[in-house]
Formats: C-alpha cells, structure tokens, sequence
C-alpha cells in the first residue's frame, strides 16, 4: 500500500486507489499511515476524532469507521466483502490490524511519502553539512518534488494531525532554506531570483529567506534591491511584531551598504554556513 499526505490524501492498494470520502474515515487513514507499522490507541484515534471529550458512542463509532475503511481496502485488495472467493476481506483485516487496544497500518515508513521526504532531506542536510553542496542541492531538490500541496491539505485535523501537518511543514522551509543556501554556493543566484521573490512575498517576515534574497540580489549586481528588500522587511517587522530584524540580518544589511567583500564568497570552499548565518557574532 502506498500512502501520499504530502498535499492532498491519496492512497493506493495493489495499485488501485482507496482514499475514503467520509471526514472521519480520512482522519483515521492519515493518522494510522503517520504511524506506519505501530499501533494508534484507540484512545488517540478518539481523541483525533472528536477531542478531548468524546461522546458516548465514540468507541461503535470508531468501530463502524475501521470497517468502512477495511471494506475499502478489500475493494482493491481481491474483491469486497460478500463475494464468492474474494481474498480482499481477509487481506484487508491483514493490513488494517487490530492490535493491543488500537489499530495498525501493516505497512512500512518508504510507502508514505512523508518518511521519503524526511529520509531523503536529511541526507539533504548532512551534505551541506559537510561541504558537498552540488549533491546536497540535489538530494533536497528531490525530497521538495514529493510535495503536491500542503500537507494534508484536504483531510480535516483534529489536534494530533494538526501538529504532524506543522512539523511537516516547518522540515518543508527547513529543506527549502537550505537547498537556496546549497544552490547560493554553487553561483546559482541569476537563477534564484524569481523563486526568492515568491518566497518573500509568502513568508514576509521571514528573516532567513529575506537575507537570501539580498545575497542573491547583491550578487547579480542589483544592490539597491536587497537594500530595498531589508527596508520593507524591517518596516513589517516593526509594525505588526514591534521588533527589530535579528543582530545577523543586520550586519548583512551594513555588509550590502559597505559593499563587503564577503558577500562575494567563492562558489566553493569555505565553511558550509547558511546565509542567515554568514554575519553571526
């Protein structure tokens, strides 16, 4: 069974799809393929469902849920329930197991599409860490192309899928800061442009993707831009949080206005430091 969270729910079983209509049973599918081979609680599935105070016909209802569901994967598991030497019930109640006090996902972390992510930016991360940052640009580069969408974008969250949705998405910025860091070094900053000034205009009080924007702005020769960007940036920050910009964006903007020769830091070589980072005390 494969399972895509990444974006909107889909999943599929012997290569046919099973991705339930109902809200709840959506739920249940992505907070069960969240935990790939271990048992939810019932008690953390009712606690996604309904939350903190279930009602007290939580517990059938839950039930009447799983079957919904184990029906579906029947379907495409070998024929449903009902029909004469059909495999698809007994190969269903085999994926969606019962354990001790919740249910499983008989399946492992690579047929979900969130664990590939986590797998493939982590070695992402540890290559920039040491240096490499062709083949750390790439390795993120291909986690980011799993992404369809928001995480989880069209299942309605209870509290449980509501963090895994923010954490996903905090390690999606992580992975994308990092490989604009990876692609800064290799000299790619002509081609960064365009995607920098989305990535402002989304997140516009992020200080990390705001001094990218000036590096890359700076080294195309257009100076007056990322001085611009730190203007518009610091005028925001003040207004809506009654803040400062961060001691290190700072000092870059001063090393924009010096023209320091910092800024135009070989493709290679060097310590492999983020570009939020490159002026830190």
């Amino acid at each position: 069974m494969k399972i895509r969270i990444l974006g909107p729910l889909h999943a599929e079983a012997d290569g046919a799809p099973v991705v339930p209509s109902a809200a709840k049973t959506r739920q249940i599918l992505a907070l069960l393929a969240l935990h790939p081979g271990r048992p939810v609680p019932v008690a953390a599935l009712k606690e996604e469902l309904w939350g903190p105070l279930p009602p007290y016909s939580a517990h059938s209802t839950l039930q009447t849920y799983i079957l919904r569901l184990r029906r579906a994967l029947a379907g495409a598991l070998g024929g449903p329930y009902g029909t004469a030497g059909a495999t698809g019930p007994a190969r269903a109640r085999k994926l969606l197991a019962t354990g001790h006090d919740g249910y499983l996902l008989r399946i492992a972390e690579e047929d979900v599409d969130a664990f590939a992510f986590r797998r493939a930016a982590q070695a992402g991360h540890t290559a920039f860490t040491e240096g490499d940052s062709a083949r750390a640009a790439r390795l993120l580069r291909e986690a980011l192309a799993l992404w369809r969408g928001p995480a989880l974008v069209d299942v309605r969250a209870g509290a449980a899928l509501r963090i895994h949705a923010e954490r996903l998405e905090e390690s999606r910025l992580l992975a994308t800061e990092r490989r604009v860091d990876a692609e800064l070094r290799l000299g790619l900053h002509g081609e960064l442009l365009a995607e920098l000034v989305e990535l402002t205009r989304l997140h516009p009080t992020d200080e990390r993707f705001h001094a990218q924007a000036m590096v890359a702005f700076y080294r195309a020769g257009r100076q007056s831009e990322a001085l611009g960007l730190y203007r518009g940036l610091r005028h925001r920050l003040v207004a809506e949080l009654g803040l400062e910009p961060a001691p290190q964006l700072q000092r870059l903007h001063q090393a924009v206005l010096s023209v320091d020769p910092r800024l135009d830091a070989p493709a290679h070589g060097g310590r492999p430091t983020p570009t939020f980072d490159l002026y830190a005390a």
